[in-house]
């Protein structure tokens, strides 16, 4: 008689790579060292055609196949007033650069709550860079360079033409609180920091 030996395999999927998380994050030197990982592809199939590449604009996020994600995520997310404060009175000091991919559970998440922070706080988003990267980390002329992204979403807060800090895949409290940490000069750490 036959035994069949089950096996479960569980995957916890990321949207980065759990190894080489670059050591210097604030250095801008022209390494390109956005990675996946070669077991954290996303599932083929309608995924990659209907994935934006390169830089968009939040009105592509607000239509389909994008749609359902973004607008209950925006909706649904009710930040923190006290966090909230502290941004409006600070966030404008900044630029930022968004590097998310969209369909990456992650970037679903936190991307709706960072517009959401954005327009509670009127910010002016013409100071804001977002960039959508492939499954192989590229985009059409890899205008992801130089910023060393590992995990997405990545949030990059700039001042003076000098990166502050960054937000990296998920908050350490909450995406309010933490970005409210970042503009308001408070030590902040994202999960990531060596």
């Amino acid at each position: 008689m036959n035994k069949f030996l089950g096996v479960i395999i569980v995957i916890f999927f990321s949207c980065g790579s759990s190894h080489s998380v670059a050591k210097n994050e604030k250095s801008s030197e022209n390494t390109p060292s956005f990675s996946l990982g070669p077991h954290r592809e996303p599932p083929t199939g309608v995924y990659q055609k209907d994935m934006l590449l390169g830089e968009f604009q939040r009105e592509e996020l607000e239509k389909e196949p994008f749609l359902s994600w973004f607008e209950s995520g925006y909706s649904d997310y009710d930040p923190k007033e006290k966090a909230m404060q502290i941004i409006k009175e600070n966030i404008s000091d900044y630029e930022i650069t968004l590097v998310m991919v969209t369909w990456c559970r992650d970037s679903k998440r936190e991307t709706p709550k960072f517009f959401k922070i954005l327009d509670m706080a009127n910010y002016n988003v013409e100071k804001l860079t977002t960039i959508a990267v492939d499954t192989n980390k590229k985009n059409p002329g890899n205008i992801q360079e130089g910023l060393n992204v590992e995990m997405v979403p990545t949030i990059i807060f700039y001042k003076d033409g000098k990166e502050v800090n960054r937000f990296v895949e998920y908050p350490q409290e909450s995406i309010e609180e933490d970005i409210a940490k970042i503009v308001s000069g408070e030590e902040y750490n994202h999960p990531y920091a060596q």
